[in-house]
């Protein structure tokens, strides 16, 4: 793998150039995910595929369902391919929704890479070159033993996305580390930050023996951070999240959150295009699949990171 991602990245630099532009062959791409425009997380994302769209002298367009609807998302799967893109890198946040419109795509002889959201089995399924990204699961696991040896026993997953199956195995994952049934300890907290606050709240207040508590993200992260700060379990209660921020990174620092979980989006947007663009050139593919993720985010070492937040991290 490490090979693999040196490779890629010398690519990159070789195509660049001495003048700093690719051969202008005029490709074009479309990166479609299934955030909503509030999901300030995926800015890391759309800044990796403008620099790789720069590097590589090609156009990368960002589309996603303004809302987060999947089945708007499906729409914008099937627009895209009628417009015969030369690649299309596709989160899979919701296999039996997607799989119509991304096989239909593939059919038409796109070159697809799946990123983010999704197994590598699905991507496979899907006829897709190779998928880009952290598996979910084992990622919820490995926070879970971080959990487990700290001695948590009882946990809340706060999940603001439960109608992407790729959220529920996070939570998933942490609960089989401490061997324990997921059951009602996964609560659907939606996006609204008002509603995650007084949800996590209400939760903390009536469970009142739960020594960790597990978030999906940034939006889910910052108002049950707030809601911990209220109840007055901050640094007091185990406190892992998913992904990085600003906001995130200085609770590290404070040692109100223990761990975040990177799972190195800029590479899933980055790594993609520059695939993309040597496969439509020279035919040249890398073989097998990228895990991006996860690398875990902690006061050793948030130094050297937090800097990048919302950008490279």
């Amino acid at each position: 793998m490490k090979k693999t991602l040196t490779a890629i990245a010398a690519a990159a630099i070789a195509f660049a150039g001495l003048t700093g532009t690719a051969s202008a062959e005029g490709e074009k791409f479309v990166l479609i995910s299934h955030a909503p425009d509030s999901d300030s997380w995926w800015n890391t994302i759309k800044n990796a595929i403008k620099i790789a769209g720069d590097q590589m002298d090609v156009t990368v367009d960002y589309r996603n369902p303004s809302t987060g609807d999947l089945a708007d998302m499906a729409r914008i799967v099937e627009q895209t391919a009628a417009t015969n893109p030369d690649g299309i890198i596709v989160t899979i946040a919701d296999f039996n929704v997607l799989k119509g419109p991304i096989m239909d795509a593939v059919d038409r002889g796109i070159p697809v890479i799946t990123i983010n959201s999704g197994t590598v089995e699905q991507s496979v399924e899907l006829g897709a070159l190779m998928h880009v990204g952290q598996p979910e699961y084992d990622a919820g696991f490995g926070a879970g033993k971080r959990a487990a040896a700290a001695g948590a026993k009882s946990f809340v997953c706060v999940n603001h996305y439960i109608t992407n199956p790729a959220s529920v195995e996070r939570c998933r994952g942490f609960a089989d580390a401490l061997g324990v049934e997921l059951g009602s300890q996964m609560i659907d907290s939606g996006m609204d930050p008002s509603e995650v606050k007084n949800k996590v709240a209400a939760y903390l207040k009536t469970h009142k023996d739960v020594d960790a508590i597990l978030t999906l993200g940034p939006n889910s992260a910052h108002p049950t951070l707030a809601a911990v700060r209220d109840a007055g379990l901050a640094g007091e209660i185990m406190f892992g999240t998913f992904d990085l921020s600003g906001e995130i990174a200085d609770a590290i620092k404070k040692g109100e959150i223990n761990f975040a979980i990177d799972q190195q989006p800029y590479l899933q947007g980055y790594l993609p295009v520059v695939i993309l663009t040597n496969y439509a050139r020279y035919g040249v593919l890398p073989s097998g699949n990228i895990n991006s993720g996860p690398g875990f985010i902690t006061k050793d070492n948030i130094a050297l990171v937090e800097k990048y937040a919302g950008e490279f991290r």
